[in-house]
């Protein structure tokens, strides 16, 4: 059985490459982005913090930042009635200033009656957030130490070989819906952002696997600014191969997909990646995006004033419902926040 070959999966050669190399030039009359700022956190709805906490902190020395009890306030913005109560821990790669992973426990009497926003979690079902991307040091021995956690992977280690890079792939399977795309580059060395990195990095992107991955991007530019850094187009590889999301082996040299990498600026933080599978027909999950169900229910952009944010969404979008809501959550304290919806359900935060 192959591995993936250098012509094969072109798709996560990019995450690796440094930005300046293959950035795309976006046109001059782009529209301006509502944020420059790379997403601060991801939120993820679990079913027991220190179950879902561990692959991060015992593995990949992520510290905690917080730990208590959720607001009342915070909860109904979420949509939750009072009957609702919920425990989060906050946690971080050691030196990061964003990026941080924030797990909530939605809990009520009688029973909150969790589902799993993606059951299966198989990425040619569309809908939420797929999964988010962190670059590793030491993937052998991570794999190994995730496995005595009790997480799993979509398949083995892939080594990948192209373009001057060599690398180790992986996604990892928790509980609770949570998929963590791992990437360790043998070489050449990683780009200066990731210089010290001991076992994880923070994330760097987060990826939806969407039904049409051009409808996705006209979001993200035409509605959010966003810029293009990768606008893959329809690819299929030639012979068959291990495949890092788990296309079927027999269905690897026949099936069709594409990819698009956005972000607010310049950078190597703060991407949103959308996969399109073109050939494959799952389910569509994207009215399961929201609290309390399970999974990675939303990423947080911070902008400099909301209200000019909201307004320039609305010039662009003027159907869009956004409401401002304010909360105040730890540790930024009080803040002014909205969310609006990708056209696969996925949740986008921004606050000031």
């Amino acid at each position: 059985m192959k591995c993936l070959s250098a012509v094969y999966f072109s798709l996560f050669f990019f995450c690796f490459s440094g930005y300046s190399k293959f950035s795309l030039a976006n046109s001059p009359n782009e529209i301006p982005s509502v944020t420059e700022d790379p997403w601060q956190e991801v939120v993820i709805s679990v079913s027991n913090l220190e179950r879902a906490s561990g692959f991060f902190t015992e593995i990949g020395k992520y510290i905690v930042l917080h730990r208590g009890e959720v607001s009342g306030e915070v909860l109904k913005y979420y949509g939750l009635n009072n009957d609702f109560v919920a425990q989060e821990v906050l946690i971080k790669e050691r030196d990061s200033s964003h990026g941080f992973i924030r797990l909530i426990n939605f809990d009520s009497d009688p029973d909150p009656n969790k589902m799993p926003m993606r059951p299966g979690a198989r990425a040619w079902d569309t809908g939420c957030f797929f999964s988010v991307m962190l670059r590793m040091r030491g993937m052998d021995q991570i794999y190994k130490d995730a496995i005595k956690l009790g997480w799993w992977t979509e398949t083995p280690i892939i080594n990948y070989s192209a373009f001057g890079s060599n690398l180790k792939i992986v996604i990892f399977k928790g509980p609770d819906g949570i998929q963590v795309s791992g990437y360790e580059r043998l070489s050449p060395p990683l780009p200066s952002e990731f210089e010290g990195l001991e076992v994880f990095s923070q994330p760097f992107n987060i990826m939806q696997t969407v039904k049409d991955a051009e409808v996705s991007k006209k979001f993200y530019m035409d509605i959010l600014g966003f810029k293009l850094w990768y606008d893959g187009k329809p690819f299929i590889g030639k012979e068959k191969a291990l495949h890092p999301l788990g296309i079927p082996y027999s269905l690897t040299n026949s099936t069709r997909y594409k990819a698009k990498i956005l972000f607010p600026s310049k950078g190597e933080f703060g991407r949103v990646e959308m996969v399109e599978f073109m050939d494959l027909e799952g389910f569509d999950y994207g009215t399961s995006c929201d609290a309390p169900n399970l999974g990675l229910l939303s990423i947080k952009f911070p902008v400099k004033n909301i209200l000019e944010a909201r307004k320039a969404i609305l010039e662009r979008k003027p159907d869009l419902n956004l409401d401002i809501k304010s909360i105040n959550i730890v540790p930024y304290g009080d803040i002014q926040i909205m969310s609006l919806k990708t056209p696969d359900g996925a949740n986008i935060e921004i606050y000031e």
